[in-house]
């Protein structure tokens, strides 16, 4: 743990520890002491965090366009992201179910991601806490600013639809099981002039509906170049 932190730019101390190892314990190890209390709190410093961080790198974006964006800085996508690249799941503690779920590695690597971020904040305060994910999330921007419907296939297959056929894209999504986590749980289908394009599975239904307007757009290549 406290080679982690120091390769993140922490000064860390033996008192610094609890919080850190209780944000990567797992509920599923049955602990009293696991990642859900700072994962609820490391959600809000996430928002405020990332709040401060789009007033400073542009103040004058508009409240909608900071709402869009803030939206994919904080989501359960990037946040699962986040803990991949920092290879979080070589110190998350979990339960054998957990462990041994692989369609749940992504959920739980965002959760007690997330739960890191409060640990931080009860370590080190909001400021620290920001200056941590500044370069991810810069990183992050520059890549929707190269493509902005970068993970909003819906969007860009709205804004497509709307323009080449004057009518929105419709969804049919059902939910196909009730196992958490399960990158399968949700499956979506689109159709354009009652006409199906794509389909997609997702642990959300939002998640699904993505998926399927990805494979929809994937389909309409040639007509949208």
């Amino acid at each position: 743990m406290l080679q982690f932190l120091e390769s993140q730019g922490f000064e860390a101390s033996n008192q610094n520890l609890a919080p850190l190892e209780e944000a990567l314990c797992h509920s599923s190890t049955g602990q009293t002491r696991n990642h859900e209390k700072l994962e609820f709190l490391g959600d809000a410093v996430l928002r405020l965090a990332c709040a401060e961080f789009l007033e400073h790198r542009n103040p004058q974006l508009a409240v909608g366009e900071r709402s869009s964006l803030r939206a994919q800085l904080v989501s359960d996508r990037w946040l699962a992201k986040l803990a991949q690249d920092l290879q979080l799941d070589q110190l998350i503690q979990k339960g054998p179910s957990a462990a041994n779920d692989s369609a749940a590695q992504a959920t739980i690597g965002a959760e007690c991601c997330e739960a890191l971020i409060g640990a931080i904040y009860q370590c080190w305060g909001l400021d620290a806490a920001r200056l941590w994910l500044e370069p991810h999330w810069q990183l992050t921007c520059r890549e929707l600013e190269a493509d902005p419907h970068l993970y909003n296939w819906k969007s860009a297959l709205q804004e497509w639809s709307q323009a080449s056929l004057a009518e929105l894209p419709e969804y049919q999504s059902e939910e196909r099981n009730r196992s958490h986590g399960n990158p399968q749980r949700f499956f979506s289908q689109v159709s354009l002039q009652q006409k199906a394009y794509g389909s997609g599975w997702g642990a959300s239904r939002r998640e699904a509906e993505q998926q399927a307007a990805k494979a929809a757009l994937a389909k309409l290549k040639p007509q949208l170049q």
